[in-house]
């Protein structure tokens, strides 16, 4: 009995002296919140992004989402981590592309022997016009670049597919451009200084790659071996457009589509697509890059870049991504 009381006597003692330095269980801190980026991820219209690692940098390069007429420059986004980001402007603009007038779209970047490259498409190009994709060169990831053909690359209507949408993708040391919009894709061969293209081993010059349900804005990423075609399906202004994909094993296809990864949730947005892929270097974490269009917001023009994570399940198939207004997690490149 005496032990018991002495026992209850210094667990009382023990209470009064945490209530007195202000520690009692109740009152200790809570557990910070851990840090998101948020969606979107910047502030502003900005729609098509392209993402990017450069070094120990994340890069995004958007469409500046706005009437045709008021599309006439590029802006572009840096972090270190994914949540904080920086905004470099007019990187690039109608001034020093003398040929673009309006619509410049969709950037495809890309840094080769120390000089940084920008696909663009540009006059929203129908036949017989001057337009098409353009490609710019810099010596910095956030320009200023400098229109490095004074002419587009690519300006005729081929195979039926629009000159706009273009993706660079690099693969054993040869530079591929997938591209098009009108529900066509072709892949082409570029040179490797960029100026132009070259034939195929066949010798054709464009060849047409469009998988079921293609609309535009392709994406390609190559994992364990496999080649990951990406692209979007639906229409950019409304609230279906969607990302879809395909496996193949080569870089040519045959792309046989396997179904939607990215779409709208009625309840944190619409219009999920026209997307880019980003991979932490030397690991297995990948963030999809996409646009959306808010909720209630009825403008066309009205896109938000948002990133969430993509995940593959144990046959190497894209999960189906949930789009959310957290974001990810702060991810600095080690």
């Amino acid at each position: 009995m005496n032990k018991l009381i002495l026992k209850t006597s210094v667990l009382s003692l023990s209470a009064l002296l945490l209530v007195a330095c202000g520690q009692t269980k109740k009152e200790q801190p809570a557990e910070e919140a851990v840090a998101k980026s948020g969606n979107p991820v910047f502030e502003g219209w900005y729609a098509d992004p392209e993402g990017i690692v450069y070094g120990d940098t994340y890069w995004i390069y958007p469409t500046y989402s706005d009437q045709y007429e008021l599309q006439t420059h590029f802006d572009c986004f840096s972090s270190k981590d994914l949540v904080n980001w920086t905004k470099h402007e007019s990187i690039l603009d109608t001034t020093e592309v003398k040929w673009a007038k309006r619509a410049m779209w969709a950037p495809a970047v890309i840094s080769k022997d120390g000089k940084y490259y920008l696909f663009f498409g540009a006059n929203d190009v129908h036949e017989g016009e001057v337009g098409g994709i353009g490609v710019a060169v810099a010596d910095r990831p956030e320009g200023p670049y400098k229109d490095l053909l004074g002419k587009p690359l690519i300006n005729e209507i081929i195979n039926g597919a629009q000159p706009i949408d273009q993706f660079v993708f690099q693969d054993n040391g040869t530079y591929y451009m997938y591209y098009g919009g009108w529900r066509h894709c072709n892949l082409v061969k570029l040179k490797d200084d960029f100026t132009g293209l070259e034939p195929f081993e066949d010798g054709e010059m464009y060849k047409e790659v469009t998988p079921e349900g293609y609309v535009e804005g392709p994406f390609m990423f190559k994992k364990d071996g496999k080649y990951y075609f990406m692209w979007s399906e639906g229409g950019w202004t409304g609230p279906d457009y969607s990302v879809a994909y395909a496996i193949a094993d080569s870089p040519f296809g045959p792309f046989k589509r396997i179904g939607k990864i990215l779409q709208q949730d009625p309840e944190v947005g619409t219009g999920a697509g026209h997307h880019s892929v980003i991979q932490v270097p030397g690991t297995d974490e990948y963030y999809i890059v996409y646009h959306r269009h808010p909720l209630g917001d009825d403008n066309g023009n009205h896109r938000v870049t948002c990133i969430d994570r993509m995940t593959f399940d144990e046959q190497g198939h894209i999960n189906p991504v949930k789009i959310t207004f957290e974001g990810v997690e702060a991810r600095p490149i080690r």
